[in-house]
């Protein structure tokens, strides 16, 4: 008995077709199935289902990591904001930003990595949450690809705002949450009506609380919290929102180049603290 045929959506046209034509009868597109298959895979990476998990494990695994290599007094301590905190310098080896590591070690990709470090269980737990919650409402509104450009951006260009501002060492995703926030901010002022301004007001309370909890509680990086809210409503207006502007296909490909350079950054600091670790 033959087996049914698979079915799948054509990757260019998105047309109904067998898995197994050699080439797409409407589109003309070669080997569909085995795009389809490689956009599946591409998808356990960077889709929309699979993109906050995956920031999110990200940085578990890095703050394991960071506890892993530092020494087992560091991280204890009865004051909740420093609970499980590991040390400066495992933090440092695994491309924790500031005056010290740019100005001092040249350090300069890790505007990019310290997003994926945190000093704390409290720390991480915070960011992580805010996390869950801002990402699903940016995709919707920008498109997974916008979203991660937002996050990265914002990150690095908080922590260039406080590396000019001369704070010495720093970490946490707060700068690329204050950079989706900073696009959520523009998203709701400039589409304006009923959802709008409500999007607005709730996100602008987010915004001041992390302005009063700056203020509030010592060793908050304000500047770079300033720089990412700045920069991600600057670069929602340079990259449009789904509303006035679809994804393009150079949207997708800035994301893959920040995904890539992520993730060599992240690998390459792993790997050069290991390294570092087994000669002390």
């Amino acid at each position: 008995m033959n087996e049914p045929r698979r079915s799948i959506l054509c990757p260019a046209c998105r047309r109904l077709i067998s898995v197994d034509e050699p080439i797409c009868p409407h589109c003309a597109l070669k080997s569909p199935g085995l795009r389809a298959r490689r956009d599946e895979r591409l998808r356990q990476f960077v889709g929309p289902e699979y993109i906050v998990r995956n920031l999110i494990v990200a940085n578990a695994a890095m703050y394991v990591l960071s506890l892993l290599m530092s020494p087992l007094s560091s991280g204890l301590s009865f004051h909740p904001f420093h609970a499980l905190s590991p040390s400066n310098q495992s933090l440092f080896l695994l491309g924790a930003t500031g005056a010290i590591p740019i100005h001092r070690f040249h350090r300069w990709w890790t505007l990019l990595s310290a997003s994926y470090l945190h000093g704390g269980i409290l720390h991480i737990l915070f960011n992580m949450v805010a996390l869950r919650q801002l990402c699903p409402f940016i995709i919707h509104e920008y498109g997974v690809s916008r979203m991660f450009i937002l996050f990265s951006v914002g990150g690095v260009a908080g922590f260039w705002v406080s590396y000019m501002a001369g704070v010495p060492f720093t970490i946490g995703a707060s700068a690329a949450l204050c950079g989706l926030i900073g696009a959520a901010l523009y998203f709701g002022k400039s589409r304006g009506g009923l959802y709008g301004e409500t999007v607005y007001r709730q996100i602008g309370g987010w915004a001041v609380g992390i302005v009063l909890f700056g203020f509030l509680v010592p060793g908050i990086n304000n500047w770079a919290h300033g720089g990412g809210i700045v920069a991600g409503a600057a670069m929602g207006a340079i990259l449009g929102y789904t509303e006035k502007r679809p994804e393009t296909a150079s949207h997708k490909v800035f994301a893959m180049i920040l995904v890539l350079l992520t993730l060599v950054t992240l690998m390459w600091q792993v790997l050069s603290a290991t390294a570092v670790k087994m000669l002390l």
